[in-house]
């Protein structure tokens, strides 16, 4: 049986080294390559659930949407997929926010096709974490350091800040409380249309259909104040 993989990243080069890769092996199904992190959501939202990717390698440095956010609501949305990031980038603080975001594994760019696949056997079949060997002597000092939340809090940016006007954020706020756009309305004193309109662009945003998916993205991923 094929095993179903899919990769984001904004350069093309990259794509097609990729592309390459996955050829030479002979048993993976590439399901898709997209070159930013909203038009990944919205062509795995547009697969039925038997298409999606078993594993989804992920670039790091995207701009509007980066790897990291792109993890960060991807995992909640498709829990079953695996989510391997797949950079240039070895720094801690990468490392870090990739792994708090729920990345499944880190691998260089510069891996051979026998390192990608023996990665993908890892997460599929051992349900490891496939790591590019200098990654994975990163990630063991990061462990061993007493210090590790002090010396990487956190940024402070989330999905939130990177997708949503303040204005969105203000209603994103008052669903979560359970309001409805009527209430809405008349605590920020503007038209309903207006609220049901903002709502539309945050489930556009954040790649949400309903209420419902609104709430586990933001239980989740700490949005509730």
């Amino acid at each position: 049986m094929m095993t179903r993989v899919a990769l984001v990243d904004d350069n093309r080069v990259n794509l097609n080294t990729f592309a390459r890769k996955i050829q030479a092996s002979g048993d993976l199904d590439l399901i898709f390559m997209s070159t930013g992190g909203n038009e990944c959501l919205e062509l795995l939202k547009g697969l039925p659930p038997s298409r999606h990717p078993q594993l989804l390698f992920v670039d790091i440095e995207m701009p509007v949407l980066n790897g990291i956010e792109l993890i960060r609501i991807a995992k909640v949305l498709y829990p079953n997929i695996f989510y391997i990031v797949l950079t240039v980038f070895d720094d801690d603080e990468k490392l870090f926010e990739a792994i708090r975001a729920g990345a499944n594994g880190y691998l260089l760019k510069d891996d051979n096709a026998i390192s990608l696949r023996n990665a993908i056997t890892i997460a599929l079949d051992d349900g490891g974490a496939p790591m590019s060997p200098p990654i994975a002597r990163k990630a063991l000092a990061l462990l061993s350091n007493s210090k590790l939340n002090e010396n990487f809090p956190g940024k402070k940016e989330n999905a939130l800040d990177i997708l949503l006007s303040d204005r969105e954020k203000e209603i994103l706020q008052c669903t979560i409380k359970g309001l409805t756009p009527k209430q809405i309305a008349d605590a920020l004193f503007i038209s309903i249309f207006t609220v049901r309109k903002h709502i539309a662009h945050i489930y556009e945003k954040l790649h949400v259909n309903n209420t419902t998916q609104v709430m586990s993205l933001a239980y989740k991923n700490g949005w509730v104040k």
